[in-house]
């Protein structure tokens, strides 16, 4: 039976240095946990002696274990009935509340959402008090310790505006994604005569859905005209999005690496924090392009621009129709897909070209050793041991 703890005080106000267990819940994607970095950065910094828990989907172990100067552990999340991210494993959820429940978390924050189906999950985890959000008339588990939740609001900013709710002064709003030397090992077993750093530009064609994704064919024409100004292509995506590159690869007439499923997350990064430019769809490598400072040109189909678009709009540029469907709820868009048609080769180009023409220094933020800007901050292409330099 799930448990579900009374607060010792409703009115109390949390003192994070002197709290020892935290729980975070955002059971969410790539870019999603991306964009909640810098709470948790905020957060560390406000609780330095607690031991800080993400739940979240199976994959976001890698997502702990390197960011593992924010948060120290991680749960699995087995899904739950509602939630579209995953397909709930019905019998595994006892077993997670019971384990949860175990931990006796003295604080659980609720950072998945606007709380409608997410803090009855929140406070079922059985801590000592609960933070997060909800929507105004709904539950709302701790009133002193929950912000009203705005849908059109930036996406990272609201995260920190909960922090700055609950006392905790934020540490930027800045991405980030640490790079290992683990990563550039990696990157290079899988491919040894990649461009010199500054060389290239990333083409990352694809989406987790079909509505979020712009043309391959529009790719292809963005691709050959950054090849005609100098550059290099190479053309990137997972294992699963196989025939979206292969479709872009086709209808290009420049010549392109092709790195479809050859490399893991962190690999990926390094390879994109040593790009030139980084063209894609508003998508998790987004984030990472600006995790590593990166410039892009993101095409943002069926997604709220106010909600996702990057804050260094100098860096990022996110282009977009405007369409009355959107923020679009469709996995397929039903009625032809004006969100990305609309959107044409020849603006996403000449941003691309824009940003190339321009010279922006990389930030040097973060760097503990293990830095989320490139090693190769001014494009020395041998400033990493392990990223051999090659002619373009």
């Amino acid at each position: 039976m799930i448990a579900i703890h009374p607060l010792r005080n409703p009115v109390e106000r949390l003192d994070f240095a002197a709290l020892r267990s935290i729980a975070v819940f955002r059971a969410l994607q790539l870019g999603d946990l991306l964009c909640v970095v810098p709470a948790l950065r905020a957060l560390r910094a406000a609780a330095p002696h607690a031991k800080i828990t993400l739940i979240g989907l199976p994959w976001a172990a890698s997502f702990v274990e390197r960011f593992s100067k924010y948060v120290d552990r991680y749960m699995a999340f087995p899904g739950f009935p509602g939630l579209p991210e995953t397909t709930p494993e019905l019998g595994r959820i006892p077993d997670f509340f019971a384990s949860a429940q175990r931990q006796e978390f003295e604080l659980a924050i609720q950072l998945h959402g606007s709380g409608a189906l997410t803090n009855p999950i929140t406070t079922a985890l059985g801590a000592t008090r609960n933070a997060g959000f909800y929507l105004p008339g709904r539950y709302c588990p701790d009133p002193p310790c929950f912000a009203s939740w705005s849908e059109s609001e930036h996406e990272v900013l609201r995260a920190l505006r909960l922090m700055n709710f609950l006392g905790i002064k934020t540490q930027g709003e800045a991405l980030e994604f640490p790079l290992h030397d683990a990563d550039y090992r990696a990157l290079r077993s899988v491919e040894e005569t990649l461009p010199a750093a500054a060389s290239y530009a990333c083409i990352h064609p694809g989406a987790r859905l079909p509505s979020r994704r712009w043309p391959p064919q529009r790719f292809a024409q963005v691709a050959d005209g950054l090849a005609a100004q100098g550059l290099r292509i190479v053309v990137t995506g997972s294992g699963q999005e196989r025939g979206i590159t292969q479709a872009v690869l086709a209808s290009m007439r420049a010549p392109a690496i092709d790195m479809t499923g050859r490399t893991d997350l962190g690999a990926l990064a390094a390879l994109i924090a040593h790009a030139r430019l980084v063209v894609c769809n508003d998508t998790g490598i987004s984030h990472v392009a600006a995790g590593v400072a990166t410039p892009s040109v993101i095409v943002c189909s069926g997604a709220d621009p106010a909600r996702w678009a990057p804050l260094d709009r100098r860096r990022h540029r996110l282009l977009y129709a405007d369409v009355a469907c959107r923020p679009c709820a469709h996995a397929i868009c039903p009625i032809g897909h004006p969100c990305a048609e609309n959107v044409s080769a020849a603006r996403v180009l000449a941003e691309a070209t824009a940003l190339v023409a321009e010279t922006m220094p990389r930030p040097s933020t973060w760097r503990d050793g293990h830095s989320s800007a490139p090693r190769a901050a001014r494009f020395p292409h041998d400033a990493h041991p392990d990223y051999r330099r090659t002619d373009p």
